[in-house]
């Protein structure tokens, strides 16, 4: 399918092919999201296992197994929420060394990087006898997390037309949302195989490491690491390739006009602190933190725990964390659908409203109508897990893929991975933070715990009225002159 060449005041869009090729390293790099997603999935029906709890967590088995055991509190454990959380921790820190990497050696390499700790990470978690070989198996997870959320969005990014770069990126969202959904499934089926379930599911992450892996062979380079490497003429005949027509001239100046600004910045971190980066550091560090401040990875992480904690048996909680999964799967196709048609700004001010809506609504019947001890009534709780779907439905084609979607399309190439780096560590931090106190919270501040992401829902739709500009159509290295000099409040940073 031939691309339209039309150049306008609102937007540029080069001659491009879809072709099969491009398309199989869209969807190969892909994958590293669905590794993400296995990990964010698979650790909420693990730790609802009673043969996992047995074998690591005998204390919080006993709170369980406690009929009059608090609600909101049976499974309160720092140590089990830091089985969870400490992936995200490792993720933090090797955020910053994949940024490294990616400037050095290329995008293509670092995903390769990812794809190793995964394998180990899955192998090791698989495995573990003990509570030591469990973390470290989740710290190589997180150092693979690291590794593929900072490069893959950037590859992503990098290689897509710009008329489609929206639908493209969002692919690495589409498959985290698949991950997460194969994750319940694979809980779901596990939960049965008793004593070493969960040792299924955990090992299980080894098979898309092992795609990654292989797809991190056959994927290309994007043009701009090759540029910055000094491989114009590799550069050039890849830009070709992966528009799949001749006439490239125009993009490819583009592209090396951008790169070579970007080599007379010797110390990208340090141009991070100039005024001109202002706008796209404070947009992509705000956008990670909102995005995990909906309580999108509360759910996420630990749905099989909550809808326990509103009255399902065991399974009737896997179960319905299935389907949690197939709504985030759905509805990201939407905003693959949308995201370049309807644009960024509607997508995530609509969410804003529906996730509010669902958020305050849960809070309120679980306040009124689940006990300290006991449960909802089978209609409620039904309610209760429809809302929950309604919430994950508005974030899935919003918060959650725009959260890397804009970050890696608003810096400028001189400073991409060094920013797309503080997005990302940003986003595993504020990632850590939420797995590592949910359960306390939840605990502490029982159902008004919605409340408090409620309250975080309206700041960030305040936030994208006043302070985000629209990125829809926009070449990522126009960003300056169509973007940032545009806006009202940012324009004074770049002028």
């Amino acid at each position: 399918m031939m691309a339209e060449v039309e150049t306008t005041d609102e937007k540029i869009i080069f001659p491009s092919k879809v072709t099969a090729y491009i398309v199989i390293c869209w969807i190969l790099a892909a994958f590293a999201g669905l590794m993400f997603g296995y990990d964010i999935g698979i650790s909420g029906g693990v730790t609802a296992m009673d043969d996992f709890l047995i074998k690591f967590f005998p204390k919080v088995h006993e709170r369980k197994l406690h009929a009059k055991e608090n609600n909101y509190c049976k499974y309160n454990d720092q140590m089990l929420q830091l089985f969870t959380s400490s992936l995200y921790l490792a993720a933090l820190v090797f955020s910053f060394v994949a940024s490294k990497v990616c400037e050095k050696f290329g995008r293509k390499p670092t995903i390769l990087f990812a794809s190793v700790f995964f394998l180990a990470g899955s192998g090791l978690s698989g495995g573990a006898h003990n509570m030591t070989m469990l973390i470290i198996g989740r710290i190589l997870l997180g150092v693979g997390v690291g590794f593929g959320n900072e490069a893959v969005p950037l590859f992503l990014s990098e290689i897509a037309p710009v008329h489609r770069r929206g639908a493209v990126n969002i692919l690495f969202q589409l498959f985290v949302t698949i991950g997460i959904f194969i994750a319940n499934l694979v809980n779901f089926a596990t939960s049965k195989l008793h004593p070493h379930g969960w040792r299924v599911s955990l090992g299980l992450a080894g098979v898309p490491a092992i795609i990654l892996f292989v797809g991190s062979l056959i994927i290309t380079e994007t043009p701009t690491s090759l540029l910055e490497h000094g491989k114009e003429s590799e550069g050039y005949k890849t830009l070709k390739k992966i528009r799949g027509v001749d006439n490239v001239d125009e993009e490819f100046k583009q592209i090396k006009n951008a790169c070579e600004i970007a080599q007379q910045m010797k110390n990208p971190f340090r141009n991070l602190m100039t005024r001109a980066c202002v706008p796209p550091l404070v947009i992509g560090i705000s956008l990670q933190i909102f995005q995990q401040f909906t309580g999108i990875n509360a759910i996420m992480f630990y749905a099989p725990v909550l809808f326990q904690t509103v009255g399902f048996k065991n399974d009737a909680s896997l179960l319905s964390a299935v389907i949690t999964g197939i709504v985030n799967v759905l509805s990201t196709l939407v905003s693959i659908y949308a995201v370049d048609r309807v644009g960024r700004r509607k997508l995530l001010l609509q969410a804003c409203v529906q996730m509010f809506i669902s958020m305050i609504t849960i809070g309120f019947i679980l306040v009124f109508h689940l006990p300290t001890t006991g449960s909802l009534t089978k209609s409620l709780a039904e309610v209760v897990v429809v809302l929950v779907c309604v919430y994950v439905m508005s974030f899935a084609w919003s918060w959650g893929p725009l959260g890397w979607l804009i970050p890696s399309e608003t810096f400028p190439v001189e400073s991409r991975p060094a920013g797309f780096a503080f997005a990302v560590s940003t986003n595993m931090l504020c990632t850590f933070l939420i797995a590592q106190a949910f359960l306390s919270m939840l605990c502490h501040m029982r159902a008004y715990i919605f409340f408090f992401f409620a309250g975080w829902i309206l700041i960030m739709g305040s936030f994208v009225l006043k302070l985000l500009p629209e990125t829809k159509n926009v070449p990522i290295d126009l960003m300056i002159e169509r973007v940032w000099k545009q806006h009202p409040v940012w324009r004074r940073f770049v002028d």
